[in-house]
């Protein structure tokens, strides 16, 4: 066997890839396959840490991929970041007389100046219930990638 001189992803590769993130099931989160590839360094925090994890190792021109599992990807459900939120703090903290509705995905300022956001599950008289997981958490993954070059 011979081997290939190809460069490898390193923690602080700079790359050119196609990636598509999907569900389990097929339907694509983000790709783009079909578009203009991405351009990232790693360990910026322009993918997961834990997509960027699946990259090291792989070689130049790697077309692969990865089944991951709910805790592999966003993790699992967390039941304790389903939270009631008392319609003054919602105020407060987010735009202030919006029309919410179920389902939606609101950002909240947090305590130190950084942002939160949480899907809207019910909204009651004086108070509102949100789910703070990642809208992703709890589902297991397909991530493909294709790497065109590694630098």
């Amino acid at each position: 066997m011979s081997s290939t001189n190809a460069p490898v992803v390193t923690e602080s590769s700079y790359l050119t890839l196609h990636y598509r993130l999907a569900t389990a099931d097929g339907k694509d989160i983000v790709t783009t396959f079909g578009s203009t590839p991405a351009t990232l360094l790693l360990g910026q925090g322009q993918l997961a840490p834990f997509l960027e994890q699946r990259l090291l190792g792989l070689a130049e021109g790697t077309h692969t991929t990865f089944d991951l599992t709910a805790a592999e990807g966003f993790g699992e459900r967390n039941p304790d970041l389903i939270q009631v939120v008392t319609k003054k703090t919602l105020d407060e903290n987010s735009e202030p007389d919006a029309d919410y509705q179920v389902g939606d995905l609101v950002d909240f300022r947090a305590p130190g100046g950084g942002r939160f956001a949480g899907v809207l599950r019910e909204m009651r008289a004086n108070d509102a219930v949100f789910d703070f997981n990642h809208p992703l958490a709890g589902q297991p993954l397909k991530f493909e990638v294709q790497l065109i070059s590694v630098l």
